[in-house]
């Protein structure tokens, strides 16, 4: 019994233990629907317009090297989409980032593992409009749009830690997009802000040299 014991004990603190130690690697992809809210507003010389609040989609893939036990580093591939309507309209935002990007995982010596991250880089955003009945100009605003822009984000949420190299995620995220232009003397500022809800899933590459720790 006390065999057993020691046995489950072993098991759960090498659970406890995942691979987030300096050489190892997380492979991660999250996902976030229906929770997300997103508010754009736009400016032209100053002056504020549409202003509104909407759902969306987003998927983000990732990689990261851990260069010191606890903290990876590496790339987020990002991929978002919504749509808004009103009153005939329907205004389609696609969005595609990549961000280099840092996240810390702390240490609990359980199976839960929070953490925190940050990233900052470029993001593409098409626009795609069907408008009816609008005050809009259809000149200005028919068809399809690309614009490029700054992008960063910041992160929080838990890891919990299936098994020893599977983990689920649950966190929080706001990012943001940034686009200034100007045409024929006018300057447009576009902001985007999401905040949302996400939930996915990563997976820890144990470094060659500890393999024999399995």
């Amino acid at each position: 019994m006390k065999k057993l014991l020691l046995a489950g004990a072993v098991a759960l603190f090498g659970l406890s233990n995942a691979q987030m130690t300096k050489g190892d690697w997380v492979i991660s992809g999250n996902t976030g629907m229906g929770f997300n809210s997103i508010n754009t507003n736009t400016k032209v010389n100053g002056t504020k317009y549409d202003e509104t609040k909407v759902s969306s989609f987003s998927i983000t893939p990732s990689v990261g090297y851990f260069v010191i036990d606890g903290l990876a580093v590496g790339i987020d591939l990002g991929f978002d989409s919504n749509t808004t309507k009103n009153d005939g309209s329907k205004v389609t935002l696609s969005t595609f980032s990549v961000m280099p990007t840092a996240t810390y995982y702390f240490n609990t010596d359980s199976k839960f593992f929070p953490f925190v991250g940050a990233g900052i880089g470029y993001a593409s955003t098409k626009t795609k409009f069907n408008i009816s009945n609008s005050i809009a100009d259809p000149l200005l605003w028919s068809g399809d749009t690309t614009t490029d822009g700054l992008a960063w984000k910041a992160k929080a949420g838990v890891t919990y830690m299936a098994t020893q190299s599977l983990g689920i995620n649950l966190g929080l995220g706001f990012d943001q997009f940034y686009n200034k232009e100007t045409y024929s003397g006018i300057d447009y500022k576009t902001t985007r802000n999401t905040f949302g809800v996400n939930a996915g899933f990563s997976y820890f590459i144990k470094a060659k040299a500890q393999k024999s720790d399995k």
